[in-house]
């Protein structure tokens, strides 16, 4: 059985066929759907899948940094009350993106800093979003003292150095469809990594894998990834669930 570790399974993009996307994805043994929020305005949709599905959905509040905007400490104040009204596994998916918005740097870091208190307050994982911003994000983590919090570095794609300090702070790497991208660099940075500090992920409807690179993604599609994480590593597919699973109780449950 697999777990995706992040998908947005509430968005448009699932509003005519959800129930047989999740149908597809257990005939396919992903078992375990982790909806990971964008913003205030995507919250309402998450919480109705988790409700409609809660068995093998589990939700996740927080404000993405592409969707912080000149109201984004009201949005905060706003996704905050939310917090203990519903079972949320984790705060995410959140940090700082510098490949989309490059103009709101100082307050992605802000709305990025709070968030982590809300993780440390509430004793839940997080989920970062890093694009274009590693050394940025590093630096207010290590500022931070984020003590025992645990998460994930969503869609890792960096070097092998950046790969260690993640798992130094003890956070996992969150692999998904670029690994099967025939240009993809990453597969020699994984090589290298523990089966131990990773988990699979979608991001769907993003990123599909290959040979289903740009159609809609979908959580049934996980098992490629988790074929080529299974070749890259030279272990079975098993161990490949057994492992990234464990991780996944680890981490939220």
């Amino acid at each position: 059985m697999f777990t995706d570790s992040h998908t947005h399974l509430y968005l448009k993009e699932f509003d005519n066929d959800l129930e047989i996307v999740i149908s597809d994805a257990l005939k396919k043994k992903v078992n375990r759907f982790l909806l990971t929020n964008i913003d205030l305005h995507t919250l309402p949709e998450l919480i109705s899948v988790h409700k409609k599905y809660k068995d093998f959905v589990f939700p996740m509040i927080g404000l993405h940094p592409c969707s912080v905007s000149k109201t984004y400490l009201k949005d905060l104040e706003k996704l905050h009350n939310y917090i203990e009204k519903f079972p949320f596994i984790a705060i995410g998916e959140v940090g700082i993106d510098l490949y989309w918005e490059t103009n709101m740097l100082n307050e992605q870091k802000i709305a990025f800093q709070t968030q982590i208190n809300w993780a440390k307050i509430h004793k839940l994982p997080l989920i970062i979003h890093s694009r274009n911003s590693f050394d940025e994000i590093y630096t207010i983590m290590k500022q931070e003292d984020i003590g025992n919090i645990t998460g994930i570095f969503h869609c890792f794609s960096g070097n092998y150095e950046q790969a260690m300090k993640i798992i130094d702070m003890g956070f996992y790497l969150g692999i998904g469809g670029v690994l099967t991208f025939k240009n993809s660099t990453i597969r020699d940075v994984i090589k290298k990594i523990d089966l131990k500090h990773l988990v699979l992920e979608t991001d769907s409807p993003y990123l599909a894998p290959h040979p289903m690179r740009g159609k809609r993604n979908e959580p049934k599609f996980l098992p490629l990834v988790a074929e080529k994480l299974s070749e890259v590593k030279n272990v079975s597919i098993e161990e490949i669930s057994a492992t990234t699973n464990k991780n996944i109780d680890t981490i939220f449950f």
